[in-house]
């Protein structure tokens, strides 16, 4: 690899430039594994229907501190409406432009420069490692829900870890993520029997028990609010009857829904709540839900770890950062199942946009606050 590794915008451009529109072939992760490769890491794929990830470790000893990311993207859009070819991650008056460069290889290349500069000069009381998945923009089934497991079925053994998504807000790094809401995607089924509208003892009109369903789900209690989170919320999205016709009462009808919900519950029994709530058959109407938990919710306490992490963002910036928890969701719902883990990394105000970007110098930025970290983490070891 002609490239240094401790050039954190020349690695950017050289992830931005392998097209890892999710399901892809990942050449991404093939130029990691050769670039950590030269740095001593000892690495190993683990492919799962055709997604391949990539788990890395320089050293035996613990504490083992993670990187994670991943290197797949959402698709371009529109290419007539991108000023840039969205592959080309080119730079433009100190920018850098193309699909990725905030969600989230730019991050990896950040972490991956800092951790070349970090070996350059001192020898970890620990080991680093990296976690990367090329499914964290699609169903996510075969990266790190599948994979961190087989990880940790080899033997290996996380003590920390930080995923690379962009956290922050108004500033570089004035957002660090300690916890997720989880999210809960569910559909109501009403299924009766279509009939003419002027003979409705003739049909079973499912659309009013689909709205009594809907009534008893906004009206569940969730909670107030849990500490570090915001009360859980539940969104009615979409209701559809497809029914052209005023004088048809139609054979169905659906609507989905979804809920965003802090660690007071379980996606499990959100789930069993909600089938005892609104599962009927009367009238001739059967109602039924199916749902699906994308991910759980989580919460790192505030302590030594989460000070850490905040203490180097001040160091570089000047400026304390926030804990939050709120946003969507990301792998971290996988990894706070082994080890505690944090998210810090770029603006998030252009991904998945047209014209993804992000200045240079805050790629350049971030990569010293992970350099940072990586020097307090293994003085305190």
């Amino acid at each position: 690899m002609t490239i240094a590794l401790t050039d954190p915008v020349a690695l950017a451009q050289l992830l931005i430039r392998q097209p890892t529109v999710n399901p892809c072939d990942d050449q991404a992760i093939v130029a990691l594994d050769d670039a950590l490769r030269s740095l001593g890491f000892r690495t190993r794929r683990y492919k799962f229907e055709n997604v391949d990830n990539l788990y890395a470790r320089y050293g035996t000893e613990a504490p083992n501190f993670c990187f994670a990311g991943h290197t797949d993207v959402v698709p371009t859009g529109d290419l007539a409406q991108w000023s840039v070819d969205p592959f080309a991650a080119e730079i433009r008056g100190g920018t850098l432009y193309g699909r990725g460069a905030v969600d989230m290889k730019s991050s990896i290349a950040a972490f991956l420069a800092a951790t070349a500069r970090y070996l350059e000069h001192h020898e970890p009381k620990g080991s680093i490692s990296f976690l990367i998945t090329g499914d964290e923009e699609g169903p996510s089934l075969h990266g790190t829900r599948r994979f961190l497991p087989a990880v940790i079925a080899d033997g290996e053994v996380l003590d920390h870890c930080i995923v690379g998504e962009p956290t922050s807000e108004d500033d570089l790094a004035d957002i660090v993520k300690n916890g997720r809401r989880g999210s809960l995607n569910g559909v109501l089924r009403a299924t009766g029997r279509q009939g003419h509208a002027a003979y409705p003892d003739k049909a079973a009109n499912p659309v009013p028990k689909l709205l009594d369903a809907l009534a008893k789900l906004r009206a569940m209690p969730l909670d107030e609010g849990s500490p570090g989170f915001q009360p859980s919320n539940l969104e009615i999205t979409t209701i559809d009857v497809g029914n052209a016709a005023h004088n048809v009462i139609p054979g169905a009808a659906t609507a989905k829904f979804n809920i965003r919900f802090n660690p007071k519950h379980k996606g499990d029994d959100l789930m069993a709540r909600i089938r005892d709530l609104v599962e009927v058959d009367e009238g001739g109407v059967n109602v039924r839900a199916e749902m699906r938990v994308s991910g759980e919710a989580f919460y790192t306490d505030p302590g030594a770890f989460t000070d850490l992490v905040l203490a180097a963002v001040e160091a570089e910036t000047g400026r304390r950062p926030k804990l939050a928890t709120n946003g969507g969701t990301s792998d971290a719902r996988f990894i706070k199942d082994y080890c505690p883990v944090t998210e810090l990394g770029l603006k998030n105000d252009t991904a998945h946009k047209i014209d993804e970007h992000v200045a240079v110098d805050e790629i350049e930025t971030l990569s010293r606050i992970y350099y940072r970290v990586l020097e307090r983490y293994f003085q305190r070891s």
